[in-house]
């Protein structure tokens, strides 16, 4: 009887036994199932944070491009505006420059014509290169290659030479026709436009422009030294001083600077 207990006991421990087994094997593959799948949810969970975040960048990035772009749109509107405004101005400029240009053109006209009558009724001092600078300004005016402002320039500089005609002491070698009609080589000097006198090549004949007369007049001789003082002082052979030369046919003391 006891054994037939103890056997009993035995079987039902063995069956109590298994099936807590199975139930601990089944608790088991749960557990790690539910861990596998908290896993690919933590996994899932993760990817999505990332995508948010990457996400989030990219609207950050896109608003600083948008607002970068407006700026920019902003930035090309107003130099639109402004190039509109310099087309207006540049068209503006040009009917000035034409309206200037009708003026303009007829002004050098008188101012060579002018230019022309003050060489032609002057001294005749470098009389040859100053007739022919005139000419040149002539012929510049019918060229097409040459600008208005460049026309006016050369026109100005002519006038400035003739300035400095009046302000300097200068000796050159040049022809000219005597009161006989007779034209010899000769070393021309002038001091400003008061005193224009020539000299023989071999120093021994004297001459003076007589304004009044339009002509070369004899000079005495005994003037030769004054005027021989007055080239040596051109020549930067000695150093200015007094000098006396007839003026249209008279003699006036002038100081050499």
């Amino acid at each position: 009887m006891n054994f037939i207990k103890t056997s009993l006991a035995i079987v039902i421990l063995s069956v109590t036994t298994g099936a807590y087994a199975s139930n601990l094997d089944n608790a088991r593959s749960i557990e790690n199932k539910t861990n596998t799948a908290s896993a690919v949810s933590q996994d899932h969970i993760d990817k999505s944070a990332d995508s948010v975040l990457a996400m989030k960048a990219n609207i950050e990035q896109l608003q600083e491009e948008v607002k970068n772009l407006t700026i920019y749109h902003d930035h090309l509107a107003r130099l639109v505006q402004n190039q509109a405004q310099e087309v207006t101005s540049i068209d503006q400029q040009i009917e000035d420059i034409k309206l200037t240009r009708q003026g303009v053109v007829p002004l050098m006209y008188q101012m060579i014509d002018g230019l022309k009558t003050i060489v032609e009724n002057d001294k005749p001092i470098k009389l040859q290169a100053r007739l022919a600078r005139v000419n040149k300004l002539e012929t510049m005016m019918s060229q097409a290659d040459i600008s208005d402002a460049e026309k006016f320039r050369r026109i100005l500089e002519a006038y400035q030479i003739e300035m400095d005609y009046g302000t300097k002491l200068a000796a050159y070698q040049a022809k000219i026709t005597l009161a006989d009609n007779k034209t010899i080589e000769v070393n021309v000097l002038h001091l400003g436009r008061i005193a224009l006198v020539a000299r023989s090549l071999n120093g021994s004949h004297y001459w003076s422009w007589n304004t009044a007369a339009k002509q070369w007049q004899v000079i005495d001789a005994s003037e030769g030294a004054n005027i021989d003082k007055a080239f040596a002082i051109a020549d930067n052979q000695v150093a200015p001083s007094l000098i006396t030369l007839p003026v249209s046919g008279f003699t006036t003391n002038v100081e050499s600077k």
